[in-house]
């Protein structure tokens, strides 16, 4: 049986876990059950935790964005950093220390400004974001509980790990989208921010089933989970037009620099400054 916790808003945001319900246009739940909570919010997290007595928790929650935590730094901050510290006490509250296994996601993002290649579970790290920054004490507070308190707790120092359920406005799923709708007719040209980004993308579903292993160990322990392979935001978006039988061709240098169909002739991709990080990892 699976609880979670969804944040009250006055829309639906339960978009991505539609499939999971019993009856998706009643909202009626299944095998999932589902609390109005909030990761800033400790006295419900204690409430929750008490009433399921859960025998795994799963971490996952947070303002994941790495670009928009530059623009709400405190509220990354307060969700991605303290939010950690508020789930681990709540479980100490409830006297579930010894019963239950907590796994924390950790980010690829705490080694930001890489100090060694490949790195590895030693790798010293120099986060370069606000949501780095967050990340490395909710990191860090996780290792605490488990030293201090005997708790199974563990950090997935996880790469990026995508799939169709990522938000639109990832850039995996960002161009994803745009190059099906350039297919479709509704669309004729996207912006991005830095083409040479470079990032390790892995399958979600793989990484998921990496973070269940984990806690499936005798002893806690935390893992880098990566596929080795870097690829740039330029590569990923050739790639996407091969896949609808076009040929990009870059053209400009910096800002100026556009993508242009070979067949066509028309231009599909533009670079806009406001993309671009003001530290890149």
């Amino acid at each position: 049986q699976v609880h979670g916790i969804v944040r009250r808003s006055s829309s639906f945001n339960t978009g991505r876990i539609e499939h999971l319900y019993k009856n998706p246009q009643a909202h009626i739940e299944g095998n999932m059950k589902l609390h109005y909570g909030d990761l800033t919010d400790s006295t419900c997290l204690v409430k929750i935790i008490n009433e399921v007595k859960p025998s795994e928790i799963y971490n996952l929650g947070a303002q994941s964005h790495v670009k928009i935590s530059f623009d709400l730094a405190e509220y990354t901050a307060d969700v991605d950093g303290v939010g950690t510290l508020r789930l681990l006490d709540a479980i100490k509250t409830c006297g579930l220390i010894n019963s239950v296994k907590f796994y924390q996601a950790s980010t690829s993002e705490l080694f930001g400004k890489v100090q060694e290649i490949p790195q590895k579970e030693t790798t010293p790290f120099y986060p370069r974001s606000p949501y780095g920054a967050a990340k490395l004490y909710a990191y860090w507070i996780v290792v605490n509980f488990r030293e201090a308190y005997n708790l199974f707790a563990v950090n997935g120092i996880l790469f990026n790990h995508e799939s169709p359920r990522r938000g639109a406005n990832f850039v995996t799923r960002k161009i994803s989208r745009s190059v099906a709708k350039i297919h479709l007719g509704q669309l004729d040209c996207f912006s991005l921010g830095n083409l040479d980004a470079k990032r390790d993308w892995g399958h979600a579903r793989d990484y998921v089933e990496a973070m269940w292993l984990m806690l499936q160990t005798d002893e806690p322990e935390d893992f880098v989970i990566a596929t080795g392979e870097v690829h740039s935001v330029r590569e990923f978006v050739e790639k996407s037009f091969k896949h609808i039988g076009k040929t990009i061709v870059w053209e400009g240098k910096n800002e100026n620099e556009v993508g242009r169909c070979k067949e066509t002739g028309k231009i599909h991709v533009t670079v806009n400054h406001k993309y671009y990080r003001p530290t890149e990892v």
